[in-house]
């Protein structure tokens, strides 16, 4: 309020002054000695009032940036939080933190969940205020000595005195006993972890002596060496070969990269001064889809990252150590899963607030944001709704068995009940704005299935010609590699040019067609490749070279795709299968087996670019066979299978992936038949 006030009164006295005449000398001397002090009197408050505005105004900028929901800013893969550059942000706590939160049963999970998630998730901030910001007897003395501040990633995150990993000292180097990490006990096990920060460069070599010392075998990262340009963790492990660090030499075993997370296994080895020790197994999992901002879209990654954690860890081994870059956001947010899946198979409840605080007293500042607190909720629902649907290659004859058989005729069929699970899924239509503009909708062939913002593809837009970056295709993940397919919808007449400028921007080699162009004497697809000799669609230009006949079940075209103002060419090869009747499944999944392999084939011929992928409206048949890929992908690889989470994954990238329960059915029966085709184990190993 002093604002206005202040802009008043400057006001009257500039107008009062200029009332003087200009031209009167005598007045004019009088205006000098009797009015400088008024003059400078205006003047400061002058400046006073800019200052003011100033201070105002930057203040407002700032408490509106951090007034931000972040909760519909969605990235690919995850959900926008504004992040400070310099320290890890901590945010303001609660001025009473004496609320308290009890278990949940977790039969209430979903219901609880539902109520703290409405308006903006505004009870889960009041919750995660509520929590105490640390142990208030706790002391940081060792981190806060001269000779280790340099030590520590961030000035603001350290461990505590009482909790922190004391190293063994190094002789005639005072001080070597200090690194940036902190024991934090699991749900019942004591030091179950410890919570470190991403080494730097100068503490390599203290966290590979922790390793040893602490007979760690298992090492937990969640977080990329690089994220928005910054340096988030130092590489601490060698690409190939080996590399000593200190007294303790690393080798790389192995090295299997997923498309949630990469996974490598070292031979460390300690050279004593009498001699080397014997060389120990550590596992890295490096979950790498965490995104530069917020948490995960969907923690279906992370509880299958979890659970390769607790199968890879060995009985024998250490704490298991756990890094992202400060050691406290992300870090705790795994370690708090982790504890509360393990009180939920034992007391069949969970206390996130309880386990958040008593975690606390041992590294302060566990679980960095209300997102992270928020996300570690909709996890725990996740496993409860869920469970763990995986399943081994050699048990998948019983449990089809057991999906197509019930105990009373009325009954729904197991499988019924499964795909039931995933019809309920919410379809995020607040997330389909720009395939719903007026502009676009012409585009769609089908208004219901239309891209997600988040993961749809992006056409370069054309100069001066508004919503030409649209085309009705999503981004898919793959078994190993993300945004692996693209799946689209069969092209309209008046999108023929888009769905080429899309094959030619995205660099794409191979497309799967998994319709016929008409079907029950209905249009399916336009027919957007020549008959013979070559078609041209605005810039693009489309040459067919040969089309061969696969047995019965599919059709190979080789197709030269030309980019006319480029004047460059580009062989794409187009997969036809025939097997899908015109109503219901194939009859059987041989030809899809085989179909599959060829495209597996051409990508490693041609470079893994996009697939692109496609029937009629880009859901039913195209979710299929996205899902058979990385189904029977990962069946190679691990001998492991989990149709379910496969498909409930596609249907959070795009609506009705794998569209009704014979589809589902489908994936399974394929599976079986690729199972029985290779009947050996040893050929998914």
């Amino acid at each position: 309020m002093m604002v206005p006030v202040l802009f008043v009164l400057t006001t009257t006295t500039t107008a009062f002054n200029t009332t003087q005449p200009a031209n009167n000398t005598q007045d004019a001397g009088v205006f000098s000695n009797h009015h400088i002090l008024p003059t400078l009197l205006v003047l400061s408050l002058l400046a006073l009032t800019v200052a003011l505005l100033a201070c105002y105004c930057l203040r407002f900028k700032n408490q509106r940036k951090a007034d931000i929901t972040t909760v519909d800013k969605k990235i690919p893969n995850g959900i926008l939080e504004e992040q400070d550059q310099q320290t890890v942000v901590l945010l303001p706590r609660s001025p009473s933190t004496s609320k308290t939160y009890f278990p949940i049963p977790v039969d209430n999970l979903e219901e609880e969940y539902r109520i703290r998630s409405a308006d903006d998730g505004k009870l889960f901030r009041v919750e995660y205020n509520s929590l105490p910001g640390g142990n208030p007897q706790g002391t940081y003395e060792e981190a806060n000595r001269e000779e280790n501040k340099d030590k520590n990633r961030y000035p603001n995150i350290l461990p505590y005195d009482h909790s922190r990993v004391v190293l063994t000292q190094i002789d005639g180097i005072p001080f070597s006993d200090y690194i940036n990490s902190s024991y934090i006990d699991g749900y019942t096990e004591k030091n179950k972890f410890i919570a470190a920060q991403g080494p730097k460069q100068e503490t390599v070599n203290d966290f590979w002596r922790m390793i040893w010392e602490q007979k760690t075998a298992t090492i937990v990262m969640l977080t990329n060496l690089k994220e928005r340009k910054e340096d988030k963790c130092y590489q601490y492990w060698p690409d190939q070969g080996c590399w000593t660090y200190g007294n303790v030499r690393v080798a790389v075993e192995d090295f299997t990269a997923l498309v949630d997370y990469t996974i490598r296994k070292f031979c460390v080895q300690y050279q004593a001064s009498d001699g080397p020790k014997t060389p120990r197994l550590v596992t890295q999992l490096h979950f790498t889809s965490w995104p530069d901002f917020g948490v995960p879209f969907s923690p279906i990654g992370m509880l299958k990252f979890l659970k390769k954690v607790k199968q890879v860890n060995p009985s024998y081994g250490g704490p298991i150590v756990v890094h992202c870059s400060a050691g406290v956001g992300r870090t705790g947010t795994f370690i708090v899963i982790d504890g509360m899946i393990d009180m939920m198979h034992t007391e069949q409840k969970i206390d996130v607030f309880g386990f958040v605080s008593r975690i606390r007293d041992q590294r302060s500042q566990l679980i960095q944001t209300d997102m992270q607190y928020s996300f570690i909720y909709q996890a725990l629902l996740e496993y409860f709704l869920y469970g763990d649907t995986e399943l081994d290659v050699s048990s998948l004859e019983g449990h089809l068995h057991k999906l197509h058989n019930t105990c009373a005729p009325q009954d729904r069929l197991g499988l019924e009940e499964e795909f039931k699970k995933l019809t309920n899924m919410r379809i995020m239509k607040e997330n389909m704005r720009t395939g719903n503009l007026p502009a676009n909708m012409k585009k769609n062939r089908v208004l219901q299935i239309i891209p997600y913002d988040f993961n749809r593809v992006i056409l370069s837009m054309r100069r001066g010609q508004e919503f030409t970056d649209y085309i009705n295709a999503s981004f898919i993940d793959g078994y190993r590699q993300k945004d692996y397919f693209i799946a689209t919808q069969g092209p309209l007449s008046h999108t023929v040019e888009d769905f080429w400028r899309m094959v030619w921007e995205w660099k794409c080699h191979s497309i799967v067609m998994l319709t016929e162009l008409q079907e029950r004497e209905q249009d399916k697809c336009f027919q957007y490749w020549p008959s013979e000799d070559s078609v041209k669609y605005g810039d693009y230009t489309v040459e067919i070279k040969s089309e061969t006949q696969c047995d019965d079940t599919f059709s190979l075209r080789d197709l030269v795709l030309s980019h006319d103002p480029e004047k460059e060419t580009r062989l794409i090869r187009h997969f036809h299968f025939h097997g899908w009747p015109e109503i219901g499944i194939p009859a059987e999944g041989k030809g899809m087996i085989d179909i599959i392999a060829a495209v597996q084939k051409q990508q490693q011929q041609s470079g893994n670019h996009p697939i692109v992928v496609h029937c009629s409206a880009g859901a039913g048949r195209t979710g299929t066979f996205i899902a058979l890929s990385n189904i029977l992908e990962r069946v190679k690889a691990e001998g492991l299978l989990d149709v379910f989470q496969t498909v409930k994954s596609l249907r959070m990238q795009r609506p009705h992936m794998v569209q009704t329960v014979e589809q589902y059915d489908f994936c399974y029966r394929v599976v079986q038949d690729f199972v029985d085709i290779f009947s050996d184990y040893a050929n998914f190993k």
